[in-house]
């Protein structure tokens, strides 16, 4: 096998090992793309049928890479292969395996806004209003105690007497059980429910184990215990097993993950071997020694060194700033620089911070600089609100109980069917134990229902049951656009022609593109399979790296990617380490390789940032820096002051006052052309054109349509507008 003599002696090795269970330990830019691609490629070279591996990724980005490299080593029958995310992979399964679960094989699956909405609605339907309890609150803890395998019976064992624990249980309990009506499942449950169906039924364990021959796993270190426990169900004879990971870039522990599945794999599978992947071909030795120089100082990890034959390269340079507004333009200014001397494009560059909301000052700065940006994690396309609401009728027509769904569309586009007689409906429902969608049939026993709404509800139902039996008639294409076309939706957010319907309108008209490129390429696939595989797409699988912009994310987005020159911003104490208040040392263990992984992103020029004020939380905060630039070995790094480092030391209300006067000065001079009609740009709201401009002055206000954020009343002094 030719391809074999790309690897080095140690990647080479850990690629022909077959003899019982083994771990890579691949570090930062030591080829473990590679050596997965290859060893899958290795197998079915020595044999192996393709349909008989189960390769297990974390997005769906690298498993669509990792397949399209071994279809160019070994051709068309990678396409057998069982791979991608734990996500799809169980959904799929799933699919296959409802009806042992007591689910119809076209369940739902609710991203987190869904899974708010339904505790919201359960919340709402239990009476339950407490201060402590918010439905994002309640979600997230439910997401989380399910990443634990903790469902409401086992959190009823172990609550407190707490009436705050007494709710969220009956909350959760009854989420649980409300999936369950609608046939529907969230995130969590596309990794749980395969635990119970395999625990519960052993024939069908037994027909995936003699399936799957051989089990592989990317990104081990970010397993968390369902994921573990379902690999350790499913390895065949425990030793066709191979798992690769860095536990270094072990950063997901908010989410469940658990890292002790790496350290202590050689426990876990008997006679396990480990193979270390130490050559880096990322980055330079200045940025692998000073990555190395932080990165000891965690107790907890897997010991190894890597080294590299690039060359030495520059040390990393650290910036000081007076605040963050001083930062974002700073580093605007570095951008402009490296790209000339450098000759590099601006998609080689790339912004990473600790928090989201670091990203208001960088991209004002940017658009002040005109350097165009793209911002990963931001709102992503199937996750926008006119996408979502036509996707809401796709689940509907494929799934009646969807209840969630069907809410949302109930009154979109406007029909006349209010709040008030949905609740009545809802009610009725509970009360017979039937469906929503069921009720609507049934409308007229539900006296307390005015006639003419019923009418409407009956018009709805009947154009819904139309498309229910043609999705089987027509294609995705055509089912969606018909669809469309009867509610009017576009034709509505046209007559509309406000910059927020038009992006809307753009939108749709987007979808409908995707879509029919979904059917061309999937000339067989049905509506239930398209949505299944639209519900799992995450924002990195959406990352246009050709695009030519520079890239805003936070560390975690930019796990998995690489860039010639890397800004890490916000190096501050409370901010990043996220809080000095650890708890426990394997929290700030865990800050620590977030900065590894931030650092190993970068291939020629890292630049670190830092602030002595910024304003947070309503006020300004003196600022110390972080622990991490103080463990950096001395010899990497050279530190320079930022011009603005004068301001450093000054009063409070100083440092506040300038803040304000600075934007109410930036605007000042424009301000006098504003007029009904002028397009803007917003730090937060993005792109919107003025509507209306009442008063004079320092009182004077704007009424502004924003393209993704409505229609907003600004004061003009503090609003830093833009002129497009």
């Amino acid at each position: 096998m030719k391809f074999l003599n790309d690897l080095n002696e140690e990647q080479r090795k850990a690629v022909e090992y077959n003899s019982g269970p083994h771990m890579v330990v691949a570090g930062a830019g030591s080829g473990k793309t590679r050596v997965l691609t290859y060893k899958i490629a290795y197998l079915i070279e020595k044999g192996m049928e393709p349909e008989s591996i189960l390769a297990l990724t974390f997005t769906n980005k690298a498993a669509r890479e990792m397949k399209e490299r071994i279809k160019a080593m070994i051709g068309k029958k990678a396409e057998k292969l069982w791979m991608g995310t734990f996500h799809s992979i169980f959904a799929r399964i799933l699919r296959a395996e409802s009806k042992h679960i007591n689910y119809r094989p076209n369940f739902s699956i609710y991203d987190r806004e869904d899974s708010v909405s339904l505790v919201s609605n359960v919340m709402q339907d239990l009476n339950i209003n407490l201060e402590n309890l918010t439905p994002n609150g309640v979600q997230h803890k439910i997401s989380f105690l399910k990443n634990q395998m903790i469902l409401p019976e086992d959190y009823e064992k172990e609550m407190s007497s707490s009436a705050a624990d007494r709710k969220f249980h009956e909350v959760y309990k009854e989420y649980q059980n409300r999936l369950f009506m609608n046939n529907a499942m969230d995130f969590d449950d596309l990794l749980l429910k395969p635990i119970e169906l395999f625990t519960n039924n052993p024939k069908v364990l037994s027909k995936y184990k003699k399936m799957f021959k051989y089990i592989l796993v990317d990104e081990y270190q970010d397993t968390n215990k369902a994921q573990y426990e379902l690999i350790k169900i499913l390895s065949p004879s425990r030793d066709k097993i191979c798992v690769v990971g860095d536990d270094a870039q072990s950063i997901y522990s908010w989410r469940g993950a658990e890292i002790k599945n790496m350290l202590n794999f050689k426990k876990d599978f008997k006679d396990a071997k480990i193979f270390r992947l130490e050559q880096n071909y990322r980055s330079t030795k200045m940025i692998l020694a000073a990555a190395d120089s932080v990165i000891k100082n965690n107790a907890e990890q897997i010991a190894k060194t890597l080294w590299t034959e690039n060359n030495d390269g520059e040390q990393l340079t650290i910036i000081r700033a007076s605040d963050e507004k001083d930062e974002a333009l700073q580093i605007a200014k570095r951008i402009k620089k490296e790209v000339t001397n450098r000759k590099l494009s601006l998609n080689d560059i790339a912004i990473l911070y600790r928090l989201n909301s670091q990203s208001r000052a960088l991209e004002d700065a940017l658009r002040r600089e005109k350097i165009p940006y793209k911002i990963i994690g931001g709102v992503e396309f199937y996750r926008r609100k006119e996408v979502k609401d036509v996707l809401a009728y796709l689940r509907v027509l494929s799934n009646q109980d969807d209840e969630e769904s069907l809410l949302r569309i109930m009154n979109f586009p406007q029909r006349g069917i209010g709040n008030t007689s949905i609740s009545k409906m809802i009610a009725f429902a509970r009360r017979l134990n039937i469906s929503l969608f069921t009720t609507m049939a049934r409308v007229f026993e539900v006296i307390e229902v005015k006639e003419r709404i019923q009418k409407n509800v009956k018009q709805f139902k009947l154009m819904l049951d139309k498309y229910i039996e043609l999705k089987d008639k027509l294609s995705i294409s055509e089912l969606t656009s018909a669809l469309v076309d009867e509610l009017g939706i576009l034709k509505m957010y046209k007559e509309e022609n406000t910059p927020e319907s038009m992006a809307r309108y753009d939108n749709i008209q987007e979808l409908l593109r995707a879509i029919q490129e979904y059917n061309q390429e999937n000339p067989k696939g049905t509506l239930d399979e398209f949505l299944a595989e639209v519900s799992l797409v995450a924002g990195i699988d959406q990352y246009d790296e050709k695009a030519n912009a520079v890239t805003l994310m936070t560390v975690h987005s930019a796990k998995g990617l690489e860039f010639p020159v890397v800004f890490i911003t916000g190096l501050e104490e409370d901010i990043f380490p996220l809080s000095p208040r650890f708890d426990s040392d394997s929290k700030i263990e865990e800050e620590r390789r977030l900065f590894y992984v931030a650092l190993t992103r970068a291939q020629q020029k890292v630049f670190l940032t830092y602030a002595r004020s910024r304003y947070r939380f309503g006020e300004v905060a003196y600022q110390s820096r972080s622990r991490f630039i103080e463990e950096l070995d001395e010899a990497t790094y050279v530190e320079v002051n930022g011009p603005g480092s004068r301001r450093a030391g000054r009063k409070k209300k100083e440092v506040i006052d300038e803040y304000y006067q600075e934007s109410y000065d930036d605007f000042d001079q424009e301000r006098r052309s504003l007029r009904v009609g002028s397009k803007v740009s917003h730090a937060i709201f993005g792109v919107g054109k003025i509507l209306a401009i009442t008063g004079s002055g320092d009182t004077q206000k704007v009424t502004i349509a924003f393209e993704n954020h409505g229609t907003k009343n600004l004061l003009t002094k503090f609003a830093n507008l833009k002129l497009i």
